[in-house]
């Protein structure tokens, strides 16, 4: 039995999804915002917007595409491969298209179940080379949404299998991407990997390269995020470094210039190790962006998106190192002018913050800047935006752009 990849991207069938996109997920009065500066005052309310925010082309592909699924296929069943991003709002979206999660809400995949009419669409991380042989295997019909820049990392890891280099991979074990990604680090049974998050993580792999140490302490410590049958005495010989493609370039740089350095003392060259730039240029534009925004005077800033957004994540960790900072999913966590529900990245959960996070009294005048990650559409970040306007008692600019009081 043998599946069937389909492109949808046809200007008939595109031209009318696109439309029910922008009705979904776009807001004129963001983009008219954009267009003036990326500035708007309304009474004593100043909202400055970052430069790049919001939905990347690889998450715009990826939502046209599912869209265009349920249009081709309107009376057959459709699958997503987990999330098509990491967004609630989407992906209730998706839900309501009667596109269905495989993975039921026990977390157990229902591939099983998977019929060969069925319609099964790979989101935009990717999927794991396991999950898409048991598709095909059931001989359903393949939606591949993948972005570009995720395949390019996937192209640079299966090079390092094919020549016995074993991947480092700066990532999230548990996020699909990166998941996916090391699938691929195997190649055809050659290859290894070892996921390292952060830059701690980073220095027990370079103390092991320079001085060794207990090897069964090494593997423990990364239990669920090296390859089968690693170790550290064989496979840390030649390393290529490679990463999830939302994760920090600073920290992604800095992981691969302490493993370069320790490569370099270890050897006395650096010929065992190789590095190539794969972080993804809407990320990075984002995180720019928000640097650039920063330099303003900002009583503080609001992310908006997803909590398992790595993107967003990272958006809301460089923020706080500046400034008040609060990561909320959308506008229903301003919940009044003093109580607001946002992410706490250290205690990583929902929790309510009692305090006058407006920072000043109702008429004067308040600085808020808004940034949001690539999986947050524009829709939302005008919902925000009113409800801020709400809570301050300013007027409210309707989408058809006629002022209203709230009142």
């Amino acid at each position: 039995m043998s599946s069937q990849r389909i492109n949808l991207r046809t200007p008939e069938v595109m031209l009318e999804v696109q439309s029910k996109v922008e009705q979904h997920y776009q807001s004129s009065l963001v983009e008219k915002i954009r267009a003036q500066g990326g500035v708007f005052a309304e009474g004593k309310t100043i909202f400055h917007l970052a430069k790049q925010f919001g939905f990347c082309y690889g998450v715009e592909r990826a939502i046209d595409l599912a869209y265009a699924a349920r249009k081709v296929f309107p009376d057959q069943r459709l699958f997503l491969v987990g999330e098509i991003i990491h967004n609630p709002e989407v992906n209730a979206q998706m839900e309501a298209l009667g596109i269905k999660n495989l993975f039921g809400k026990d977390g157990y995949s229902e591939v099983d179940l998977l019929q060969p009419e069925d319609v099964v669409i790979l989101p935009a991380f990717g999927a794991e080379i396991s999950m898409i042989e048991k598709i095909k295997a059931k001989g359903c019909r393949i939606v591949d949404t993948t972005c570009g820049d995720v395949m390019s990392v996937w192209k640079r890891v299966r090079q390092n299998a094919t020549e016995e280099v074993t991947s480092i991979i700066h990532g999230k074990a548990s996020h699909e991407e990166t998941r996916a990604t090391a699938s691929r680090a195997l190649g055809t049974g050659k290859g290894h990997y070892l996921i390292v998050l952060n830059l701690e993580e980073t220095d027990v792999v370079c103390r092991y390269l320079n001085k060794g140490g207990d090897r069964e302490a090494f593997l423990k410590k990364f239990e669920g995020a090296i390859s089968e049958g690693f170790d550290p005495d064989l496979h840390l010989q030649r390393l290529g470094v490679a990463n999830q493609t939302t994760m920090l370039r600073a920290e992604t740089e800095e992981v691969q210039r302490r493993l370069r350095e320790a490569i370099q003392e270890r050897d006395g060259s650096t010929a065992n190790f190789r590095f190539f730039d794969t972080i993804c240029g809407a990320t990075q534009e984002r995180q720019d962006a928000l640097v650039d925004l920063m330099e303003r005077s900002l009583d503080f800033l609001l992310v908006v998106g997803g909590y398992n957004s790595s993107n967003t994540t990272h958006l809301a960790e460089m923020g706080e190192k500046r400034l008040p900072t609060y990561f909320i999913r959308n506008q229903e966590c301003l919940e009044s002018l003093s109580q607001i529900r946002h992410f706490d990245l250290h205690a990583r959960k929902e929790i309510t913050s009692q305090k006058t996070w407006m920072m000043k009294p109702l008429g004067e005048s308040l600085a808020i800047g808004i940034t949001a990650g690539a999986s947050c559409p524009n829709n939302l970040i005008e919902e925000v935006m009113m409800r801020v306007l709400e809570l301050r008692q300013e007027e409210m600019i309707h989408k058809d752009g006629k002022s209203v009081s709230s009142n």
